[in-house]
């Protein structure tokens, strides 16, 4: 996987038709309800239409986006790649290939073969990073043991007490 420079993209288009037509059949989702819903922000969700990373939103007929339940699975997915570490060029490839449609399967699964391989390299790293944290917790709380052992051993009976 290459991790260059984001793809100049634009949008990519819907058929205007289909769009009035879902919003009959299937309701739609404002902007700051899949913001809430995914946590990004209404300028992240701008941002990855004008990258390319999703397709142009449908509009209401007072021209606000209104995103289908395609879309905010389609942004689950998108948030999955970003959050196990994949570029936003790579994420940009990778929605290209989707918009090309069943042609490029092939291409996708092996973007996504490759990814999920850097990341098994990457969890493989953090599995040992914590065990050696576990051994210097170990270290330390055995440290701290002995040394309250130590300080008992040391005490009189009754010395705290008030005579």
């Amino acid at each position: 996987m290459t991790s260059g420079q984001p793809l100049k993209s634009q949008p990519l288009p819907r058929n205007r038709n289909r769009d009035l037509e879902q919003q009959v059949r299937e309701p739609t989702l404002t902007i700051a309800q899949v913001s809430e819903r995914t946590g990004l922000s209404h300028d992240t969700l701008r941002y990855y239409e004008k990258a390319g990373l999703i397709e142009r939103v449908g509009r209401s007929t007072g021209n606000q986006r209104r995103y289908q339940a395609a879309d905010l699975a389609w942004l689950e997915f998108l948030l999955r790649l970003r959050e196990t570490g994949m570029s936003i060029a790579d994420m940009q490839r990778f929605a290209a290939l989707r918009a090309a449609g069943n042609v490029s399967v092939a291409a996708r699964l092996a973007m996504l073969r490759a990814h999920r391989a850097e990341l098994a390299d990457r969890i493989r790293t953090l599995r040992r990073n914590a065990a050696v944290l576990d051994h210097k917790i170990d270290h330390y709380e055995q440290l701290l043991l002995d040394e309250h052992e130590h300080q008992h051993e040391h005490e009189q009976p009754g010395s705290d007490e008030l005579t």
